[in-house]
């Protein structure tokens, strides 16, 4: 007889654990064992998160299993069962195989894992089963463009992508802990605002104080350096000409150039500008609230600040639409900086932050699950990035970007303009190019280190980290599309591809920019489009999001919400109109309230991934140097931020999670 170790482990989602009855068979190269009922006397097994190990004893010694065959029946109240893993191991030749699952176990259905079942298609000898279990996945993980002109998204939330009960439990505990703090708030303070000291009453112990909403109150350097290492870092762009409709002139900015004409700042390179001319026309909501379209001038000055030195916030020149200018009375300049912020917040909310990294991702890991089976190596590559993406997308659809929800309670435009703007987007977002840092940045003019030098530290670290997954992604499909034509062969991934790129009218993802219209020719095409989801779904949207906080609880850096009008001239403010124009102390801790939870990070950090698929040992050993690939690179980080006048800690690998699971 021989003795076999069985380590079952089941998930952590709510209603995992089953009192129904398991049973397994092992299988090796032209043999197998009998079956067996996995079961402890006096012991209730399979419960949720919980390892259970048996010993199974038989007269069939496979001395490395290859495969398991696992069922179970519908016996006791609580049959659903979620598994995340088998282990088993020959106690006579100690050798281990590892299973992964990660999936429900239905009653009665004949599951079979494969011991490093990882293949391309083609390669697979089990093809007709293969094929069977991916029209089930595609049953489950359909396609619906929910809103019309958004990008399309899961049609209705499978069970495979529930969050982990700790993980929607934690979540839950945080929002109610912030939501009764606010209201205690509310209740001892009232709404207004007395003064500009008042504010910082809402910064107890539960919320803590926002970083740099008390020592950079009404500073032109730290507007410049948000626009660098913020929460939108992503829209500077070298001027190379002004705008036609912008009605700044050389006598208007010329005492702020230390001594240069406009030509010559351009010429060397320290001329920034930025145009969010796609709020031009976007709606609030509500009739009677303002969006500005703004433009904004920069200068790189010599002490190596990017400073403001022009705001105009509307498109189009006019009497009413003046030039704003530093040298302003100061609480009409902080005005024009305020109203500038706000249509800042209103695009990095709606575009940088959930149109381009959850919900265009949300529609490439549905056409991922529905086109690669499980044991494809890219999904498999894939899916650490995906984690609780579809689930916290299908919830924030419920609560947060839905009529009356956070959108429409804590901002001016609402999902009326967040809706607006996502439209306006499809039309030029491009995975090649929005997507791909360096290409982005190239397409900025700022992608050469010698501008804003030692500067704009999203660009500095975030190539760092793209160079880091970029290498990981080449060495990963180098080892499984080593034979020629292997690429062209795999039905599967230019499944995937076409699915990608299929217009959304006719059931499709609809991304543009896709390498070769989703028609995958060579690996280096994979290669760009792999990279781009990777990066976006864990160092972009890390980028866009984990400093909502302390941005968006700063009513006077990054407001969200603005009351009354834009100045439409240039007389003198006074503290007390600023005071009216932020939101009041319900409207802010609101703010505060969700932005406090979308910035606590939650899962585990990039290349730590909270489910190992990649069981294959030459995969594994890429796996093993992407991550020391990233400690480099934190090293790299940890250096620079002992230089830096202000350290950027935003990108540390050990700050960004695997995936947009927040």
């Amino acid at each position: 007889m021989v003795s076999y170790r069985i380590s079952v482990k089941t998930g952590d989602k709510k209603g995992a654990g089953t009192d129904a009855n398991v049973y397994v068979i092992l299988h090796g190269k032209g043999t197998k064992t009998s079956e067996h009922n996995l079961d402890t006397f006096f012991k209730d097994d399979f419960e949720r998160s919980s390892i259970d190990t048996y010993s199974v004893d038989s007269d069939v010694n496979i001395p490395e299993v290859q495969r398991i065959e696992l069922w179970r029946d519908n016996n006791g109240l609580l049959s659903n069962w979620y598994l995340d893993w088998i282990e088993v191991t020959n106690m006579a030749t100690g050798i281990t195989s590892i299973f992964p699952a990660m999936k429900w176990i239905k009653e009665d259905n004949h599951y079979f894992f494969k011991h490093i079942d990882t293949c391309l298609p083609q390669d697979d000898p089990f093809k007709d089963m293969r094929m069977l279990e991916l029209q089930t996945i595609q049953k489950d993980y359909q396609l619906q463009v929910k809103v019309p002109g958004l990008p399309a998204q899961v049609k209705e939330l499978p069970d495979d992508e529930r969050f982990s009960f700790d993980y929607k439990f934690n979540i839950g505990m945080k929002t109610k802990i912030y939501a009764d703090e606010s209201k205690r708030l509310v209740m001892a303070h009232g709404y207004n605002w007395k003064d500009a000291d008042d504010v910082k009453t809402v910064y107890t112990p539960v919320f803590g104080v926002p970083q740099g909403s008390e020592e950079y109150f009404n500073d032109d350097a730290d507007f410049g350096r948000q626009r660098l290492a913020s929460l939108n870092s992503s829209l500077i762009t070298l001027c190379t000409a002004l705008p036609e409709k912008f009605g700044v002139t050389e006598k208007m900015v010329k005492q702020f150039l230390e001594g240069k004409t406009l030509g010559q700042a351009i010429d060397e390179k320290r001329l920034f500008i930025i145009d969010l001319a796609i709020l031009e026309g976007c709606p609030a909501k509500t009739e009677d609230i303002i969006i500005t379209c703004p433009f904004a001038l920069f200068y790189f000055n010599n002490a190596n600040h990017l400073m403001p030195i022009a705001i105009q916030l509307f498109q189009q020149k006019g009497p009413d639409n003046p030039v704003f200018l530093p040298s302003d009375p100061v609480y009409t300049w902080m005005l024009a900086k305020m109203w500038y912020s706000l249509a800042d917040a209103t695009y990095h909310q709606g575009l940088t932050h959930l149109n381009f990294t959850h919900f265009m991702m949300e529609g490439i890991c549905v056409a991922t699950k529905r086109n690669l089976s499980p044991s494809h190596p890219i999904l498999r590559l894939l899916n650490p990035h995906f984690i609780y993406l579809i689930a916290i997308d299908f919830r924030g659809l419920g609560t947060l970007v839905n009529p009356g929800g956070f959108f429409d309670k804590t901002s001016n435009g609402g999902i009326n303009a967040a809706f607006h703007l996502m439209r306006k987007s499809m039309d030029f977002w491009r995975l090649d190019l929005n997507g791909t840092l360096p290409e982005n940045l190239k397409s900025r003019g700022v992608l050469e280190e010698s501008v804003l030098k030692g500067a704009y530290h999203m660009r500095e670290d975030g190539l760092l980290l793209y160079d880091a997954i970029k290498t990981y992604v080449q060495k990963y499909v180098a080892h499984y599309y080593t034979v020629q034509g292997s690429l062209k062969a795999d039905y599967e991934i230019q499944n995937w591809g076409a699915e990608i790129v299929k217009s959304r009218d006719d059931g499709g993802v609809g991304i543009l920019g896709v390498p070769n219209n989703g028609q995958f020719e060579t690996t280096d095409q994979l290669v760009v489009t792999l990279t781009a989801i990777i990066y976006t779904c864990s160092v972009a949207h890390a980028a866009a999001n984990f400093q909502q906080y302390d941005e968006y609880g700063a009513p006077f850096r990054f407001p969200f919400i603005m009351h009354g009008v834009p100045p439409k001239d240039k007389n003198p403010v006074v503290i007390e109109t600023i005071l009216k124009s932020i939101a009041n102390r319900a409207e802010l801790l609101g703010v505060m309230s969700i932005t406090k939870v979308l910035s606590e990070k939650a899962t585990q950090s990039l290349g730590d991934f909270e489910k190992q698929l990649i069981v294959d040992p030459p995969a594994l050993q890429i796996v093993d140097e992407f991550r020391q690939s990233l400690r480099n690179v934190g090293k790299t980080i940890d250096d620079r931020n002992k230089r830096r006048e202000h350290p950027y800690e935003w990108l540390h690998p050990s700050a960004i999670p695997n995936a947009i699971s927040i």
